[in-house]
C-alpha cells in the first residue's frame, strides 16, 4: 500500500520520540517498547483508524470487532482503543465499563462520546449537540504537571488539530474528575466546548477520550514556521546532525513543519497513555506486595 504524506509524518514523528525517550527518559522508552499484543487492544470502528497508527510505529496490537468484544476476555493491565464509529450492544457496554473499573485504560474518540461514554460512564462527559466542519484548528497542550509530556513538547511547539467534519464537540458535566489535556481556543470560539483530549479516573482504571480522530489525515501550514520543511522541526527537537539522514530517507524533505508537528503531537499523546499504564500497574503491584508484608 503506497503511503500517503500523513503516513509518513506518523512515521517520521514516532521515531523522533524514540530518539527522544532513548536519550533523555530510557526507562519510559524501555517501557513503552515491551508493550505487545496481548497489552494493547483496538476495537474497529468505520470512521478512525488507529490500528494505522500503531502500525505505522511498529507497535504490537490485537484487532477485534466491536460484536467480538463482549465474548473477549479482558485484563486490568491493557489499554483498550476504540474506534470512532464502534457499536455496542448493552453486554459489550457493560463489559467496557467492567474493564475500567478493573483496572484497565479506555481511549475513545470522537462518535465514542456519545456511543461509548455517555452510555457507559454517565455524569462525566456529553456531546453537545454541535457538530464541527472539516477544519484544522491550533491547540494548547497543558503538560506543566506531566514530566513526560514536558520531556516531548517544548515551548516552541504551535500544534494543530484536524477536525473531522461532524466531529462532537465535549462537554464536560464533572470537572472536579475530569482533566483536560489539550484544549483549544479556537475550537471553544467556534463550537462553545474548548476541549480536545481529556481523561478522568473511573474505579481502579482511567478513561481518555480525545475530539475527531487520533489518525490526523491533514494538516495547515498558517505561519512562516509551518510552512518550513519537516527538516526545520527536526531541527527544533535539537536531532543531531548524524542522525537526519535516517529521516531524509524515511521522506522528511518532502514534508512541512506542520504536518510532522500534527503526527508528532498525536503520537506523543498515544505514548503518554502507554506510559501510564505502565505506571498505574507498578503502582498496583506495589500495594499488593505492602498489603501482603502488612499481613
Amino acid at each position: 500500500m503506497k503511503q500517503t504524506g500523513m503516513d509518513r509524518a506518523y512515521r517520521i514523528a514516532d521515531e523522533l520520540i524514540k530518539d527522544k525517550l532513548r536519550d533523555q527518559a530510557p526507562d519510559d522508552f524501555a517501557d513503552i517498547e515491551s508493550m505487545d499484543e496481548a497489552d494493547i487492544l483496538v476495537v474497529q470502528g468505520v470512521h478512525d483508524y488507529i490500528q494505522q497508527v500503531l502500525d505505522l510505529a511498529g507497535t504490537r496490537f490485537s484487532l477485534v470487532s466491536p460484536s467480538a468484544l463482549s465474548t473477549a476476555a479482558l485484563r486490568q493491565d491493557q489499554v483498550m482503543f476504540v474506534n470512532c464509529g464502534a457499536k455496542f450492544d448493552r453486554r459489550g457496554l457493560s463489559k467496557i465499563t467492567n474493564f475500567v473499573e478493573d483496572g484497565g485504560f479506555l481511549f475513545t474518540t470522537d462518535w465514542a462520546l456519545k456511543d461509548v461514554l455517555e452510555p457507559a460512564f454517565p455524569g462525566y462527559v456529553e456531546y453537545n449537540q454541535r457538530r464541527t466542519r472539516d477544519e484544522v484548528v491550533r491547540v494548547e497542550i497543558h503538560a506543566e504537571d506531566d514530566p513526560f509530556l514536558r520531556t516531548l513538547i517544548g515551548p516552541e511547539d504551535d500544534p494543530q488539530w484536524w477536525l473531522e467534519g461532524s466531529s462532537y464537540p465535549i462537554r464536560i458535566l464533572n470537572s472536579d474528575k475530569v482533566e483536560v489535556i489539550i484544549s483549544s481556543k479556537e475550537l471553544g470560539s467556534l463550537y462553545g466546548e474548548p476541549a480536545v483530549f481529556i481523561t478522568f479516573p473511573v474505579g481502579l482504571g482511567r478513561v481518555y477520550h480525545m475530539i475527531s480522530h487520533f489518525y490526523l489525515q491533514r494538516s495547515e501550514t498558517r505561519t512562516a514556521r509551518h510552512r518550513k520543511s519537516a527538516g526545520s522541526y527536526l531541527n527544533e527537537k535539537a536531532i543531531k546532525r548524524e542522525e537526519m539522514g535516517k529521516y531524509q530517507r524515511m521522506g522528511s524533505d518532502d514534508l512541512s513543519l506542520s504536518d510532522v508537528e500534527s503526527a508528532y503531537t498525536s503520537r506523543s499523546v498515544l505514548s503518554q497513555v502507554l506510559l501510564e499504564k505502565k505506571r498505574q500497574m507498578r503502582r498496583m503491584k506495589d500495594k499488593q506486595f505492602a498489603n501482603a508484608d502488612d499481613t
